[in-house]
């Protein structure tokens, strides 16, 4: 054990901080962030969510049951009046997490229309998409058949040519077919 009469090392010391009165909502977050991020390491308390406010439920078996009778004391009023103002809250209450159960249902539906005219327009667009691909595919297709229409006439009078003008004819017809043949084809993955 530390002798009692040994000095103490010195405590470090906090340089004390200015009193700031923030004057906006915006500066006291901005006080409130600082403070926090002076020491990173410190723990930071979120608190919970509350949970949201329910009336207490009505009692399964209610002992002090009103008559009807004259006669009724002066106090009897008073807790009448609370039990009535309790039975109205509990009504208000149950009303009103009808009206919301009613829009949460609205909400859930109108995403779901909102989802299938999203998708709808989407498959549209798809075959249209689709439509001018073919399109193109046959129009390729086609040229593809006139130029080896025209080639073949061509062919049948560079037999008859000289050897010289075949193999010049040959390294056109390369050429060309390079061109034409796209090196890649877009849209495809």
């Amino acid at each position: 054990m530390a002798d009692p009469s040994a000095p103490r090392p010195p405590r470090p010391r906090k340089e004390p901080q200015p009193l700031v009165i923030p004057r906006s909502a915006a500066e006291e977050q901005r006080l409130r962030l600082e403070r926090l991020m002076r020491n990173p390491e410190k723990t930071v308390p979120i608190p919970e969510k509350l949970n949201e406010w329910a009336p207490r439920p009505p009692p399964e078996f209610v002992r002090d049951v009103m008559g009807s009778s004259a006669g009724a004391g002066s106090g009897e009023f008073h807790v009448y009046r609370h039990l009535r103002r309790r039975e109205y809250q509990r009504q208000d209450f149950m009303d009103a997490m009808a009206e919301k159960q009613r829009l949460d249902e609205e909400f859930q539906k109108k995403l779901e229309r909102n989802k299938m005219i999203a998708e709808e327009q989407t498959a549209k667009r798809r075959r249209k998409r689709q439509k001018l691909k073919e399109k193109k595919l046959q129009a390729k297709k086609s040229k593809l058949e006139q130029k080896k229409q025209e080639k073949e006439p061509d062919q049948s009078q560079e037999q008859a040519s000289s050897e010289d003008d075949d193999e010049d004819s040959k390294e056109e017809e390369e050429k060309e077919d390079d061109a034409e043949e796209p090196s890649f084809v877009m849209g495809r993955g």
